[in-house]
């Protein structure tokens, strides 16, 4: 059975296509549907139509590859689940792509994403994934056996940049203000890390994607191997990449080996986050897993045959 997932992140849309658990195609294209509305609760009418363009391209390869459309999951998750007018956007979808568009709860999105961590690597010690989107952020405090805590929090980088990056380089009062903003609303994730100890920090998707690319373009210089899912990252490294980015701006940033215009300027943000995780919460261990959120999707449908 030919299955095609849809990830339609914030920034991102992700399909992959695959027969039982071959991967037979993946692809991913920014459309950007947080771009200009996602503080407002909207996705706005470009959003839309760089959405819908990105849709029927989709769509094209998806019935190349003779997928019934029963066997379509596309899934929508923060910027989708907040705004005001999904309904519309959700049936214009549906209307000219004829793809159905099923939205998740961040609670459900964070479960998934666990499944398709656990696909690329084995969590032996109690540990905390971190999935920053453009929307929201999951954090699952997990061994391999069992999820222990999870939550989804509306802070992903989009939603950063819109409140803290009125500058480029950003400036140290900003930083400062996430700093405060991160102790505001993690509170509940503080209270599970004081209960679980999680001193392994497992990072997901996007930024982390580009420090792992980063990485290897300095030390290797050529990006990493397609078939390798799993990093160890020091925390020495983290450091060093995060004193690179925050003081460059737009133009120095994108000359950094491994970097990508997607990221470029969000990525600024994120490794503000992931510096605050690791020195709050004592993390002392880096990995990187580049399964998500459409791995975990395909696990769940492939054992369950659905993903409720």
């Amino acid at each position: 059975m030919k299955i095609a997932i849809i990830d339609l992140g914030t920034n991102t849309f992700h399909l992959l296509i695959a027969e039982n658990n071959q991967k037979l195609h993946m692809e991913s294209i920014p459309a950007k549907i947080g771009k200009g509305g996602i503080s407002q609760g909207i996705i706005s009418e470009e959003g839309i139509q760089r959405a819908l363009n990105v849709l029927k391209h989709f769509r094209v390869i998806i019935d190349t590859h003779q997928v019934d459309t029963r066997n379509i999951f596309a899934i929508g998750t923060s910027a989708i689940r907040n705004a005001s007018n999904k309904e519309e956007f959700m049936k214009r979808a549906t209307q000219e792509t004829d793809i159905n568009i099923q939205e998740i709860s961040g609670d459900k999105e964070a479960e998934l994403i666990y499944y398709g961590i656990k696909e690329a690597l084995q969590i032996n010690e109690t540990s905390m994934i971190m999935d920053i989107g453009g929307g929201s952020v999951e954090f699952i405090i997990c061994n391999q056996d069992k999820i222990f805590w999870k939550q989804s929090f509306e802070i992903g980088g989009q939603r950063l940049m819109d409140r803290f990056m009125k500058n480029d380089p950003i400036s140290m009062r900003s930083v400062h203000q996430m700093d405060d903003y991160f102790r505001e609303k993690l509170l509940p994730l503080a209270n599970a890390c004081h209960q679980y100890a999680p001193q392994t920090l497992i990072g997901s998707s996007g930024s982390f994607d580009t420090l792992i690319d980063m990485l290897f373009m300095k030390e290797k210089g050529q990006l990493p191997p397609a078939d390798q899912v799993g990093f160890e990252y020091s925390l020495m490294e983290f450091y060093q990449a995060y004193d690179e980015l925050l003081f460059k701006n737009h133009e120095e940033r994108m000359q950094i080996p491994g970097m990508i215009e997607l990221r470029v300027d969000m990525i600024v943000v994120a490794v503000c986050l992931i510096k605050y995780i690791i020195q709050t919460f004592e993390i002392s261990h880096i990995r990187v897993s580049n399964y998500s959120l459409k791995e975990g999707i395909l696990a769940k449908i492939l054992s369950d045959n659905s993903l409720q």
